[in-house]
């Protein structure tokens, strides 16, 4: 039997590798599946590592409207061509690029997942052209997947899409995790004395860690205010990024970027195609994030047995409970998150359960399942 085709789109390349990490490599034995994304080298080469087919449009996360245009009528022919049974977008401007085309080439299953919503943290005149393409994906799409429950809550209250369109997969997660790959027990005493070495990092420090995009929206600009604050007062401290720092879109205070310079106690490490090794050195994740869908980043930490101080948003809010695998401040609150830092390092019990309560609710398999029934139950309108 041919199996029906199915297209997943994301904006850029790291999407489908870490957003969306083998998931691809899981479908294609049930479709025919290709991978749609920007950077085509990159995407390229993904598509070698996964074993499926891909296809290169120009995207970018910036506000491109005739580049957004020609997008939407180069990847409406290929469908049009294609004739796939789904299109599933997931990010913000595959979204509505995606969507838009996967529309007006009359695919019968376009589904979009909402991860994030940026506009949120937009104003004026930018959150409402925001406003406008948010609507209009979800109008184009048959069904739409936010990843949290709080996500969800969020898309009613804004009133982008009738509610009988949305539906959380599983527990929420993009792609679950991988606890038999994301496991402390990898990783030897021996293995993590060199790294340490390597980083300066002392016996007897406290690592506290971040991963992820070093911009504003992150909460950097807090969390290097709170540890500046921490490191003052405690010598055996440490703090590591690991992340690219983007200069271009939602850049870091000046008075940030001198701290991380000029602050001994942190260490940057630049982006890090394995972060395991990283957790694995590392006492507990700081993820003082403004907004996430739900964050990779955090099941990653708790998997490697790690708690979380994490921002009261949805998505962080649903993995970490408060006292029992973490601690959740305020949003864009440097004091509260100086406080629940200085708590954290007194607490010897969360690591204990940290890994459990990841591994009981979002183990990747679970996730990858939910969806793979989701897609099936769109196959049993038609048979």
């Amino acid at each position: 039997m041919t199996k029906r085709k199915l297209i997943r789109i994301t904006t850029v390349p790291l999407s489908l590798e870490k957003l969306l990490e083998n998931q691809l490599r899981f479908m294609k034995e049930f479709y025919n599946v290709t991978a749609i994304s920007s950077e085509k080298n990159r995407l390229t080469q993904f598509g070698l590592d996964q074993g499926i087919n891909t296809y290169h449009i120009e995207l970018t996360r910036k506000i491109t409207p005739l580049k957004d245009i020609k997008a939407v009528f180069k990847l409406y022919k290929f469908l049009k061509k294609e004739k796939p049974f789904i299109v599933h977008t997931h990010t913000p401007k595959a979204g509505i690029v995606g969507m838009i085309a996967a529309y007006l080439a009359k695919v019968p299953n376009r589904l979009h997942t909402v991860a994030g919503l940026p506009l949120l943290e937009a104003k004026g005149f930018k959150r409402k052209v925001l406003n406008i393409v948010e609507k209009l994906t979800y109008r184009c799409a048959t069904k739409v997947y936010p990843n949290s429950f709080g996500l969800k809550d969020i898309i009613i209250e804004k009133k982008f899409v009738r509610k009988g369109k949305l539906k959380v997969i599983a527990n929420g997660s993009s792609n679950g995790i991988d606890t038999s790959y994301f496991d402390p027990e990898l990783f030897s005493w021996e293995e993590r004395q060199i790294l340490k070495s390597n980083l300066n990092i002392q016996k007897g420090d406290f690592v506290f860690i971040f991963v992820g995009r070093i911009v504003g929206d992150k909460g950097i600009n807090e969390l290097i205010t709170a540890f500046d604050q921490l490191s003052n007062e405690k010598k055996k401290v440490k703090l590591l990024l690991v992340g690219p720092l983007e200069e271009e879109l939602d850049p870091l205070k000046r008075p940030t970027k001198e701290i991380i310079k000029m602050n001994k106690q942190i260490i940057s490490v630049g982006f890090q195609k394995d972060v395991r090794p990283y957790f694995a050195i590392s006492d507990v994740l700081v993820f003082p994030s403004y907004r996430e869908g739900f964050p990779n980043v955090v099941l990653q930490a708790g998997a490697m047995n790690s708690p979380s101080i994490v921002s009261d948003i949805n998505g962080c809010n649903e993995i970490i409970e408060e006292n029992k695998n973490g601690f959740i401040i305020p949003v864009k609150d440097s004091d509260a998150l100086y406080k629940a830092m200085i708590k954290v390092t007194k607490d010897t019990e969360m690591k204990k359960i940290s890994r459990q309560m990841i591994t009981n609710r979002f183990e990747q398999k679970i996730v990858w399942e939910a969806l793979l029934e989701e897609y099936k139950s769109l196959m049993s309108k038609y048979v």
